[in-house]
């Protein structure tokens, strides 16, 4: 019985083979949460509503929805299809950050195009494309906190 059991869990796990299997699901998992937590910790560094666990989060969601598929063996067309879902649930979860208050301004838009832009580096490193998630992260967070910096040297003070 337990023999039985043994096998069983065994075959369940089937998924990771070998440490070449293993090594290649952990490196592209970890590429997208060190990059979503770049991006997040500026982001939260700034009091944004989604912060580091936020982006973290949404970059390694995203990677494992591309992982998934190509475990799988799916076709490049249907991989596709995948990518469109997720960049349709991102947008949800980005609208949620957007608010519109009584003086008929806008606030979040910057925190829903990181939010959006961290799930696209997670597609990028789910899919083994580990340097353009990183120099994608990278612009991403030159837009986010070196412009920011230019920015706020720039604004007057206000009285």
């Amino acid at each position: 019985m337990w023999n039985e059991i043994w096998t069983t869990v065994r075959l369940e796990f089937s998924d990771l083979a070998n440490a070449e299997d293993v090594t290649r699901i952990c490196l592209r998992l970890s590429v997208a949460l060190l990059l979503g937590a770049l991006l997040g910790y500026e982001r939260e560094s700034v009091g944004a509503a989604a912060g580091l666990r936020t982006h973290m989060l949404v970059a390694l969601g995203a990677a494992l929805f591309m992982l998934i598929p190509h475990q799988a063996g799916m076709r490049i067309e249907d991989v596709s299809r995948v990518m469109q879902g997720v960049i349709a649930g991102i947008g949800f979860l980005g609208a949620g950050a957007i608010i519109k208050l009584q003086d008929e301004s806008v606030k979040g838009l910057t925190t829903a195009a990181g939010i959006w832009l961290t799930a696209a580096v997670g597609v990028a490193a789910g899919m083994g494309l580990e340097a353009t998630a990183v120099v994608s992260a990278v612009f991403g967070w030159i837009v986010l906190f070196i412009l920011r910096k230019l920015q706020d040297q720039s604004t007057p003070m206000k009285n």
